[in-house]
Formats: C-alpha cells, sequence, structure tokens
C-alpha cells in the first residue's frame, strides 16, 4: 500500500468506495504536484537579484537581517532555491569587490543556475505587452518568467517597485495561466521567513 493510500484509508479513516480509485490515481500518479503539496514537499523558491544585495549590503537594516535569514533558511534544507543567467547578468553590473561576494553565495548556499530560454523570453514578453512590466525594466519580467516555465513555487525578491507588487501578481499570473504555467506566488524575504517570536 501507498503512503497516500495509508493517510487517506487508514489514518483519516477515508472509505475507499467513496472517494473512488480514479481520484487516487489522479493524486499519486497523474498530479505528483498535488501529491507533494499533501505531504509538505519542499518548496522550490527563486532568488530573484535584489536578494544578493540586500545579504551583502549590511546597511539595509532588518532588511538585510532577514535576507541573510532566509539564507540560512535554505542552508538548513527548508527550501529548495534557484536563481538564473539573468540574475547574473545583473550583478555583473556591482562594482568588482561587491560582485564576487554576491556570485560567492551561489557557492555557499549551493544555489543552482537557471539558464536562459526562449519559453521565458516569450512570457517576458506577453509580460511587457500587456503593460504589466515596462518595457525598460523587461529584465523584471524575465525573473517571473524563467520561474514561471521551470515550475518553480515562489519567487523572493525586494523589488517593490516592478515585482513584489499585487498588480504584478495578479497580472502575471493570470497571463502565465492563460499560456498554460501555474500562477507563481511572489513574496519578499520577511514574508517567508520563520518568525521566532511566533
Amino acid at each position: 500500500m501507498s503512503l497516500l493510500r495509508f493517510w487517506l484509508f487508514d489514518f483519516f479513516g477515508v472509505d475507499e468506495d467513496a472517494i473512488g480509485m480514479n481520484v487516487l490515481y489522479y493524486i499519486n500518479d497523474v498530479c505528483p504536484r498535488l501529491k507533494g503539496l499533501l505531504f509538505m514537499r519542499k518548496l522550490k523558491i527563486y532568488i530573484e537579484t535584489t536578494l544578493f544585495n540586500f545579504y551583502v549590503d549590511e546597511d539595509r537594516g532588518e532588511a538585510h537581517l532577514d535576507t541573510v535569514k532566509l539564507f540560512k533558511e535554505i542552508a538548513e534544507g527548508k527550501y529548495e532555491a534557484f536563481t538564473s543567467d539573468y540574475v547574473v547578468d545583473e550583478l555583473k553590473k556591482a562594482p568588482a569587490d561587491k560582485y564576487t561576494k554576491m556570485m560567492g553565495l551561489f557557492n555557499e548556499y549551493e544555489i543552482p543556475v537557471l539558464g536562459m530560454n526562449y519559453e521565458a523570453d516569450r512570457l517576458a514578453d506577453l509580460y511587457v505587452a500587456e503593460g504589466v512590466i515596462p518595457q525598460k525594466y523587461r529584465t523584471d519580467g524575465l525573473h517571473i518568467a524563467i520561474a514561471t516555465v521551470n515550475d518553480l513555487d515562489i519567487i523572493i525578491s525586494m523589488n517593490f517597485e516592478h515585482i513584489v507588487k499585487r498588480k504584478t501578481i495578479k497580472m502575471t499570473g493570470h497571463i502565465s495561466a492563460m499560456n498554460g504555467y501555474r500562477a507563481i506566488e511572489i513574496y519578499s524575504p520577511m514574508e517567508v521567513i520563520e518568525n521566532e517570536n511566533v
């Protein structure tokens, strides 16, 4: 008996006939994402450019501390973190010493880099065409798009102008869904880290 069947039928006492084997098959075999959510699988998060800046910039106060705490939770295995070549390109614009520190975080926290691809470019262009992301800031759309096409769960950013914004979250989610992708969640570090006072 699979673990899913144990939880449904033995632990929770669900009537196997009542739920139907078709539903069980769908959850267990066709929709592993739903199965993963039932058992609290590790969330896949996208680390956007601003977080690398906030990590190394100690003058950012609480925002710096919250960002460092998020990276600590990544190291502890709470999240499976990713970033992208779009982030790497943006980090190259920083002064050499800061760039070296930020790039060092990739190895220190074992963060894989997602490559650029056509689907992300296409989706970002749709975000721009629909007026969600300004053309001048198309890279912000690329961050959302690359995380979306790679089926990640959450984007974490400190970019409140174009990314962590209600309009952006709502509209990019709609556009993504219309193009066959899941709407992705977008948060700041302080919204996802564990609160030690709770």
